[in-house]
């Protein structure tokens, strides 16, 4: 096992490597560049103030002589400075991380206990109204955009009906102690975190239902109901353990989706998390802010899938076993 992990661990860092050149080089060949974007926004077209920035800012140096650099200087932890805000990328990214967990985290929280639980119970009677019912919100919710499902919920229920914040993460004229600011961080939560947990809501109440199915209908859950134990019982503590396993692969998969699902939330909601930076930094052409929020949504997405393997050793004593004689 410990062979395993670290063959992956290895495998990770070249993974990790080959995304900084990927994103590297689409965002080279993209037309426009930072110098560009700065004198525009200084209603500034002097050819040689843009050939300026762009000495100043090394974007006239050849590309793989940029590579290079900036491949040297991610190894040693500096992602550079943000050119339109001047300060290091790092400390901007830091600023905003913990506003996108907290979104991110309540949505995934959200829709993966309330999802398992209503599959499950879709699944014990999977030829009721509720079990349909559940079908047809998988299917309409999954196929609602993230972006439409904010502004319908800002114009029902913050807008008509007043219930909640519809903006940022904070009153404007918010001023308390500690607890307060956590109250009101929460109130202004609830509409960005029901939007973006919409969407997996309606995926993981599908594929528990599913897999639920299946595993209903195994032997030995035939074997668990044949040796009297209760209903309660066979469903939540043998079915579920090997029923949640493909909703932990699928959430272990999707730490990419969710980052993009909260940059088109944060927009709607403006909410200050990397969602919005990374959304600020294309419209700026901020390329090393650009490269930091790709890179930490890469990085994410390996340690997610990290996780998912060791999780599943936990989950499920076969793969433990497997891992042992495979090594």
């Amino acid at each position: 096992m410990l062979k395993s992990l670290a063959a992956r661990i290895g495998q990770a860092f070249g993974l990790i490597l080959a995304v900084i050149v990927l994103n590297f080089s689409l965002i080279h060949i993209a037309p426009g560049d930072a110098a560009s974007a700065i004198a525009g926004a200084q209603s500034a077209s002097d050819p040689d103030l843009i050939e300026e920035l762009r000495e100043t800012y090394g974007l006239d140096d050849p590309f793989l002589v940029q590579l290079w650099n900036y491949i040297t200087r991610v190894l040693q932890g500096d992602l550079g400075n943000s050119i339109w805000f001047g300060e290091p990328v790092v400390d901007l990214m830091l600023e905003r991380i913990w506003p996108t967990v907290l979104l991110a985290t309540t949505a995934l929280a959200f829709a993966l206990i309330l999802g398992v639980a209503v599959g499950t119970l879709a699944a014990r009677r999977p030829d009721s109204i509720w079990s349909h019912a559940v079908t047809i919100f998988s299917l309409v919710g999954f196929s609602m955009p993230a972006f439409w499902t904010g502004l319908l919920l800002l114009i029902l229920v913050g807008v008509n009906f007043e219930f909640f914040p519809v903006s940022g993460m904070h009153a404007v004229d918010f001023d308390g102690n500690r607890w307060e600011s956590m109250l009101d961080a929460l109130r202004h939560l609830i509409l960005p975190g029901l939007t973006l947990g919409i969407i997996y809501l309606a995926q993981y109440s599908r594929l528990a239902r599913a897999s639920m199915l299946e595993v209903l209908e195994s032997d030995y859950v035939r074997t668990a109901r044949a040796k009297g134990l209760s209903e309660r019982s066979v469903v939540f503590k043998h079915g579920l353990r090997n029923g949640i396993i493909p909703i932990v692969t699928v959430l272990g998969l999707q730490f990419g989706a969710v980052f993009s699902g909260a940059i088109l939330v944060e927009s709607v909601f403006s909410w200050p998390g990397l969602g919005r930076l990374a959304f600020d930094a294309v419209t700026r052409r901020d390329t090393p802010v650009l490269l930091g929020v790709l890179l930490l949504a890469s990085v994410s997405v390996i340690v997610a899938n990290l996780l998912t393997d060791v999780l599943y050793r936990v989950i499920d004593p076969r793969i433990r076993i497997s891992g042992k004689t495979n090594g």
